[in-house]
């Protein structure tokens, strides 16, 4: 009797570790990237781990909200979202936890990452100056700050004050010249607009391609994504050159794709993985080929399209600062006019 009570009791416990086992490989993933922008790599890294990851796409805000409702019964255990200032308000809703990852902190630049550690840039874009070949030279331009010059009158496009990619460029400039320099900035820039701000970065690139402005201000995966779309938005986009601002100073304005382990996490290891797995030599190589995406990760190869474009110098300013400095940009921006 007690032979096979004591076998009962082994075959119960075995059968039930594979199921557990099977439970806790998996990671639940809450991105604003879209999901043909993320789902080839979450493939790669289950082929490669065994760890499935269950995919919930949605926009950035929408996202974070739901985070912030479901609380500790999120089943979340990673948020992805674009911006450091969208990651930064993240850490301020309190539904981020800090991670100690050696492959993390080797792979990604301090000034790409939390000080706390609470989320990790993975893929870099720069919002940068586009202009129409054959209406502006190059030698015409130098800085974001010089766009607000008489000489742009009414020959800008760019997005709405709304939009968190110009909230981040407006608290990059704020950390660099003061709001009283940017303020007077954005009053010129807003003279400047060849239309009022509507549509998004390609947008704004078909804009100049049209002729309705010069110059454009947009971040460069739009472009590549252009480059690499239909022969309609190829053609457009072939009728701009990216110029990179501010190479005389402190460089070029640049921003992250990226993501942290929530708060609620229940697959925290799983979560670790997957954020050391995006940030690898491979993942780091598909951004730069496939999203047009600049590496976070030194030494890693780009694509001939972001060959193409040159290098540049970028601003090393720590990108959490674009979050404590974003209600102030948005004010600032409201002041001047910018709708």
């Amino acid at each position: 009797m007690y032979k096979k009570v004591l076998t009962n009791a082994l075959l119960i416990c075995g059968l039930g570790l594979p199921l557990v086992a099977q439970a806790a490989e998996e990671v639940n993933l809450y991105s604003a990237r879209k999901e043909a922008l993320i789902k080839p790599l979450l493939d790669q890294f289950t082929d490669k781990t065994g760890i499935k990851v269950n995919l919930v796409t949605g926009k950035a805000d929408a996202l974070l909200k739901r985070l912030q409702s479901e609380g500790d019964n999120s089943p979340a255990d990673i948020l992805l979202t674009t911006d450091a200032g969208r990651l930064h308000r993240a850490k301020e809703a309190g539904v981020l936890q800090a991670v100690e990852s050696d492959a993390l902190d080797a792979a990604i630049p301090a000034h790409y990452r939390d000080d706390a550690k609470e989320w990790y840039g993975l893929s870099l874009r720069a919002r940068v100056i586009m202009y129409a070949k054959d209406r502006v030279k190059a030698d015409e331009l130098s800085t974001y700050e010089a766009l607000q010059g008489e000489q742009w009158r009414k020959r800008i496009c760019i997005r709405s004050s709304s939009n968190i990619y110009n909230q981040s460029l407006v608290s990059s400039l704020i950390a660099a010249n003061g709001d009283e320099k940017v303020e007077t900035w954005a009053k010129g820039m807003v003279a400047n607009f060849a239309k009022p701000p509507a549509g998004g970065d390609r947008d704004q690139i078909k804009a100049v391609a049209a002729g309705v402005c010069d110059i454009a201000v947009a971040n460069t995966y739009y472009l590549g994504g252009m480059l690499h779309a239909d022969a309609k938005q190829q053609a457009a986009a072939q009728q701009v050159v990216v110029f990179w601002p501010n190479q005389e100073g402190r460089g070029t304005h640049v921003n992250v794709s990226g993501a942290g382990v929530t708060k609620s996490a229940k697959n925290k290891d799983n979560a670790v993985k997957l954020l050391e797995f995006l940030a690898s030599d491979e993942s780091q190589k598909w951004y730069a080929e496939t999203n047009h995406e600049f590496p976070v990760k030194a030494g890693v190869a780009v694509s001939d399209t972001l060959k193409a474009w040159g290098e540049f110098k970028a601003d090393t300013l720590s990108l959490s600062k674009l979050g404590e400095l974003n209600p102030e940009a948005v004010r600032l921006m409201d002041r001047a006019g910018w709708r």
